[in-house]
Parts: C-alpha cells; structure tokens; sequence
C-alpha cells in the first residue's frame, strides 16, 4: 500500500479512531500477556501466550526460534522486504512473583506495563487493527517477543534472531510501553558491570570493628563517583543495584554492585573502565578483600542521524497527532540493530509514571493515549512501506 506522506498523515485521525474502538481487545491483550510471569530465562509462559494471540490474529508462522524468541509474520502483497518490530518478554522480576494488573478510571497499575507488557499487548493488537483499517503492507512485518534482553541477557534474544535467522532486515522499530514521544534514533556506548568485594576465606569475624564486605565497596562507589567525566562528548555512570549481606547483626561476607557506564564515545568508555578497574585493585590491595571487575557486555555508540528520512517522517507523524518527540540516545536495544546497520529507531506508546503511593516495580499507564501511540505505529509502518524512509 502506497501513499504520500500528506495522505498519510490526514488519515491519521481515523487511525486513531479506529484504535479507540478496539479498546476491550488491547486491554484484553494487555492483561493476559501482563499477567504472566517472565522472569529472566523463564519467559517461556509469556512467550506461549503472545504465540496463541499471534494465532488468533492470522499471523503466519507463529513458533519460537532456537533462541527461545516468539515470532509471527504478518505476509506482506510482494513480501520482497522485512520489517522487524519487536519488544522484550523478560522482566526484572523474581522468578516467583506473580504479576497483578489493575484497572482504574484512566490508567492501568502494575508492574512492569511500561518494560514492557504495553508494548507486547500493542503487537498483538496491531494486526487486527490493520484488517480494520483495510491496510496491507508490500512488506512483511516480523513480530517478535524477544527473550533474555535484560541485564546479564545482554539483548541475547535480538542478537540471536539477527544473527541466526537468515531473514534480511529492512528497517527494525523497537516497542516500549512508555513513553509515547520517545524517539530513539541513535545509542550511546555502554558498559554493562558488576563489581564483587568477597571476604577472604581467613577472615577475622569475631575482630571488634571488623566492617564485612560493605565498607571497601563504599570506598569504590565514593572514588568511582570522583572521575571526571566530560559534558561532551556525553559520557556518565549510573549506580543501578547494590546487594549484600542478611540481616543488621550479620557482618556482609559479599557485596555486588551493578552498573553501567554510558558514553557517546568508545574511546572514553575504554578509559573510564581502565580508572575503574584501577581503583578495584587499589582497594582490594589495602583492604584485604577481594574484588571482582567484571564487564559482562560491551555495546559501541553509533544509529542513525537525525536528518535520516526515518526519523524525519516520524517527528512529522508526531506533530501531525499532538505529540512532542522525545528525541535521545537510548541505551538498550538498538545497539543490536546498529551492529547490523540496520535503520532502526524506538518509539513508545502511551505515557506512564511510577509514584511514591506505588511498590518499587509497579508504574501506572495512562488509557487514552494508547489509541494516539497505536496511530503512530501504523503511520510509520505506512512511510516504511512506501518508500518515504528510503535513500539515506
């Protein structure tokens, strides 16, 4: 299906209509996939339900691959090329929690809606919307739930699929729940660290202020935190989690800290790890404990620019529909397709918050503008498919 970018865009408030009415099945879609426990490598029930949704929508092929990804194809008139659009199925959740969603007058609570029950339930929502709407792409869309994407998973679903599959990739769009605006067409470079202080196996427990394994990884955090880092290019360290210890009388035998390191440059990523793993042997020297550095992923910054006809035509999509873009380098999995070169950008769906009268995993997503983020979904879909994203 071929149009102008004008006739594209004046169809966009019909779209966006035609989303609203589907209402009961996005939701329906979001509490079933929702509800089912991903967490890291046991994603299989929540892959198993995105394949029964893919199934009920007339999407072909539907089965996991050897990397345990769900996967669906939407067959397009000529079939000639091949749109990826994708999402994690793996929470941070433990293995044991069972995910609650609730509904309230205009928003849903629950845990991890935004990364990324929203984006999945979209998915499995899209092909349904598009028979609506009459639409059948030149080119096949290649749904995927992918698997293992965060943390330690280190994008292992996405990078097996890109590495193993055969399938060529024209253009890849990467779904988040949240938030709807967002426009990532580039990623930065990052370093994916844990460091580990462990006590040695001699160690005198019963010594009157003897500080357990807490105290030399407080001496690491406040030196990490003293290394200059430069505004430009933009380079920065986030503390995710630390852990240690089991109760207030125990003295901690170990402690892991797990972080990243993000930067626009390779170069500097390099040097701050040298200055980090600097600081680990110093403080391991003079304190008597060991520590573990350890990198366990290594992604180059690099995308698209932002003059690319991709990003151009969705900022359009985006004014044409009220929404302002949120344009920012992203650190998670665009940096699998930007290996590949593949053009590529990630868009969210609907706006989301997580509150202080909410527990620590749970966020509140917001209804009404779910319909608006499925609008743009299918009018980037329609400029891909046109050729409008072409010639860069």
């Amino acid at each position: 299906m071929t149009l102008s970018m004008e006739a594209i865009l004046n169809m966009l408030p019909r779209i966006r209509n035609e989303a609203r009415s589907m209402q009961d099945i996005v939701l329906a879609n979001l509490v079933a996939i929702g509800e089912v426990p991903a967490p890291y490598q046991h994603e299989e029930g929540r892959v198993r339900m995105m394949l029964e949704r893919f199934s009920e929508c007339g999407l072909q092929s539907c089965s996991t691959d050897a990397t345990g990804n769900g996967l669906a194809i939407l067959p397009g008139s000529e079939g000639a090329a091949n749109i990826l659009m994708f999402s994690n199925v793996d929470t941070l959740a433990d293995e044991h929690a069972e995910p609650s969603l609730a509904f309230r007058k205009d928003e849903i609570v629950g845990p991890f809606i935004g990364d990324n029950s929203m984006a999945l339930a979209a998915m499995a929502s899209l092909p349904i919307l598009l028979e609506r709407l009459q639409i059948r792409l030149k080119a096949n869309i290649i749904f995927m739930g992918a698997v293992r994407m965060l943390g330690h998973g280190n994008l292992y679903g996405l990078s097996g699929f890109l590495n193993n599959s055969g399938m060529p990739i024209r253009y890849g769009l990467s779904l988040e729940g949240v938030q709807l605006g967002r426009l990532n067409y580039a990623c930065l470079g990052q370093l994916l660290c844990d460091i580990t202080v462990r006590l040695s196996e001699d160690y005198n427990w019963v010594q009157f202020g003897a500080t357990g394994a807490i105290i030399p990884m407080n001496d690491i955090i406040n030196r990490i935190n003293k290394i200059p880092l430069p505004r430009r290019p933009l380079t920065t360290i986030v503390f995710g989690l630390i852990r240690g210890g089991v109760s207030y009388r125990n003295i901690a035998r170990e402690t892991v800290l797990s972080f990243e390191v993000r930067s626009e440059s390779a170069d500097l990523l390099n040097q701050v790890a040298q200055q980090i793993e600097d600081i680990t042997e110093d403080v391991a020297a003079n304190s008597g404990v060991t520590v573990k550095f350890d990198i366990f992923a290594r992604r180059a910054p690099g995308g698209l620019d932002i003059s690319h006809p991709l990003v151009r035509q969705t900022r359009a999509i985006h004014t044409a529909l009220g929404i302002s873009s949120q344009m920012y380098p992203t650190t998670f999995a665009l940096a699998a397709l930007v290996e590949k070169k593949t053009p590529s950008i990630v868009l969210g769906l609907t706006t989301g918050t997580r509150r202080n009268d909410l527990p620590e995993l749970e966020e509140a997503a917001a209804i009404e503008p779910i319909w608006t983020g499925l609008a743009q979904l299918v009018g980037v879909l329609l400029t891909i498919d046109g050729g409008l994203c072409d010639g860069a």
